[in-house]
């Protein structure tokens, strides 16, 4: 491995890579022993992974690293993302570790890392773990060995918490559910069983490689015509890790992020539940969303695009609730990070305890058109630099100003630039978004 000090392994949500090209087992082994290196060689890390075929053969790796250097692990199986976050304080580990690459294809796989109260851990906490990477570390020996032991009742007490937490019951509610082949087949049918909905579930069926494959909150196309076959009253679509949801109305049309924060948003506002009366969101959030708020005393802080950039605003201000466009919502009532199949319950209780449909409550905000082009193959590192770009984004500004607007930012997980453009017109928001990717293009490469 390089010891370059620019080297940064972590991004904005861990380690990812193409399973055995760039995240190999070898690789994990060693993330394993630095963070067991980090906890001092004592302790208990929780690790929980999602469907992917890689998945097994990385949770080797990782769980021998940490043994390797004296910390105990704690094997709970497929579970989404926010259960191995809950799970973590609930039980005094030490830490936990999640394997899986959320909504990415079934080919990358990722390591998350979280502290003892179930947050992501801190730059500066990830930073420790890569220095312990290149040290040279003692290695324990006979007894002072770690363990691993398989836990079978995580899943339980998961959705028992939740079960707890949402305790309206959803009898007579029909709901399609889309688990996009991933972490939440071993939660999300059962919980909302238990309290009462009639549940198609679709999506279900994992064999290692369709993950996220034309499903999920990525591919909603197939949740939408089953809401509209089976008459439901709604449909949730999750991502492969389960820490997004997104939703689709009773007519089959898309209900997203934004509109899913508005309703929960004024919905814990009208019960005295939000604090500040204020939500956090990101740069990609529609314009609408923003005005709705604002019509309704509810006040909006952005931030930089990421779910850590939102959790970090929420524990700084003192507000708990939050999220992204993409569906990834954080309610700090109920977990520390994004929970798709939380946010579900939440929506459906808000949706029964005011007696409305989903269409109605999510008219709240009236969508500026916008359009989001991917740039993949470019030169992201280049973007800040890349004068001809930032000269589209300003013609652009002149042009509409508070009626528009436009982000053109590099991803955090996958190598491209996205470029956001929100207009007054379907016409002008293509045309410009398509006039600044094709700038992009020109200016760092790409496809």
């Amino acid at each position: 491995m390089s010891t370059t000090p620019a080297r940064r392994l972590f991004g904005t949500d861990g380690v990812r890579g193409v399973a055995n090209a760039e995240l190999t087992p070898e690789l994990a082994l060693s993330i394993g022993r630095a963070l067991g290196t980090v906890l001092g060689g004592s302790g208990t890390v929780v690790i929980g992974r999602d469907t992917r075929r890689s998945g097994p053969m990385l949770e080797a790796a990782l769980a021998a690293g940490i043994t390797a250097a004296g910390a105990d692990v704690r094997l709970v199986g497929v579970l989404p993302t926010p259960a191995i976050a809950e799970e973590v304080p609930a039980s005094g580990a030490a830490g936990g570790a999640i394997i899986s690459a959320s909504h990415n294809p079934f080919a990358d796989n990722g390591i998350k890392l979280v502290g003892p109260d179930g947050f992501k851990l801190a730059d500066a906490q990830e930073a420790a773990v890569e220095a312990a990477m290149e040290a040279d570390a003692d290695r324990p020996v006979g007894a002072a060995l770690g363990t691993i032991a398989a836990d079978d009742d995580a899943r339980g007490r998961y959705i028992g918490a939740l079960c707890a937490r949402f305790p309206t019951r959803l009898d007579g509610v029909r709901v399609v559910i889309d688990c996009a082949n991933g972490a939440t087949v071993a939660t999300a049918p059962e919980a909302l069983g238990l309290l009462g909905a009639t549940v198609i579930v679709t999506h279900a069926d994992p064999d290692g490689v369709n993950i996220n494959a034309d499903c999920g909150s990525t591919h909603l196309g197939s949740l939408q015509r089953a809401v509209v076959a089976e008459g439901a009253d709604l449909g949730l679509a999750f991502d492969g890790d389960g820490d997004r949801v997104l939703a689709v109305d009773e007519a089959g049309a898309v209900v997203d992020g934004d509109q899913i924060l508005a309703i929960l948003a004024l919905w814990m506002k009208d019960a005295g539940r939000l604090p500040h009366q204020t939500v956090v969101t990101t740069t990609m959030t529609n314009l609408g969303f923003r005005r709705a708020m604002a019509e309704r005393g509810v006040e909006v802080k952005w931030t930089d695009v990421g779910d850590r950039y939102v959790l970090a605003e929420m524990r700084r201000g003192g507000f708990v609730l939050g999220g992204e466009q993409s569906g990834h919502l954080i309610n700090l009532d109920s977990g520390p990070t994004g929970d798709g199949l939380a946010t579900g319950l939440m929506l459906l209780d808000a949706l029964v305890e005011g007696g409305t449909r989903l269409a109605a409550a999510a008219s709240v905000v009236t969508r500026l058109p916008q359009k989001l082009v991917n740039v993949p193959g470019v030169r992201k590192a280049e973007l800040a630099d890349a004068k001809g770009v930032w000269d589209e984004v300003r013609a652009f500004e002149r042009e509409f100003g508070e009626d528009g607007r436009v982000v053109v930012r590099p991803s955090g997980t996958e190598p491209l630039v996205r470029v956001m453009v929100e207009a007054p017109t379907a016409d002008a928001c293509d045309a410009w978004c398509a006039r600044i990717a094709d700038r992009v293009r020109k200016d760092l490469g790409g496809a």
